[in-house]
């Protein structure tokens, strides 16, 4: 074998090692996959209230909570309690236009402006409320958005949003509505996830 030939086959098994070393991806249709993404945008526009029950865990700062959730939410007002993991309701919180206020399992009331600050001084954590009906439902707020992505379906993957990372890992439909039923989401203080068991009482007026 000449010395031409020999480089020439080495170079040869040197390109198929590389090429096997690379994976192979799936082309994407960026332009079909974002006019997906704004049908899926308009579904979910629909939905002017919702009934939430799932599970929801936190990690902050040293501190954890996980436990039972049920979120009523409609334009103006949200009503979320918080059960222990036995069942037991631990803290019931109550969002108006004019304040936010804590029930906790003693009776024992606190009121705030907003509910990240209450949280924050009753339990310990930040519930990031001003966006999470939005961020829930699978769609961003009306604010800055930092990055985004989407899935094949329109449907999003990860999102950042007001200091938040989010992530969606799955979906289910829901009335006609894919939503999501596994959400996790970081900021630099907490890690949040919830877990939606059930949606109920969408696009009632």
């Amino acid at each position: 074998m000449t010395i031409v030939r020999l480089v020439w086959l080495m170079c040869c098994i040197a390109m198929l090692q590389s090429c096997a070393m690379v994976p192979a991806t799936k082309p994407t249709d960026n332009v079909a996959s974002q006019i997906l993404y704004q049908r899926h945008l308009l579904n979910i526009a629909t939905i002017r209230q919702f009934t939430l029950q799932g599970r929801i865990g936190v990690q902050a700062e040293g501190k954890g909570f996980s436990g039972g959730l049920h979120w009523q939410h409609d334009s103006a007002n949200d009503n979320i309690e918080l059960y222990s993991p036995l069942g037991g309701q631990i803290a019931s919180i109550k969002k108006t236009v004019d304040k936010v206020t804590l029930v906790d399992a003693k009776g024992n009331s606190i009121s705030a402006a907003d509910a990240e600050t209450l949280t924050q001084t009753a339990l310990g954590w930040q519930l990031p409320l001003s966006g999470l009906a939005d961020w829930s439902l699978g769609q961003p707020t009306n604010g800055t958005i930092d990055a985004i992505t989407w899935d094949e379906f329109g449907h999003l993957n990860t999102l950042k949003q007001d200091g938040w990372n989010i992530e969606y890992q799955n979906y289910s439909e829901q009335n006609g509505h894919f939503l999501p039923s596994k959400i996790l989401l970081r900021s630099e203080k907490v890690n949040l996830k919830l877990l939606v068991e059930k949606w109920d009482s969408l696009n009632q007026p």
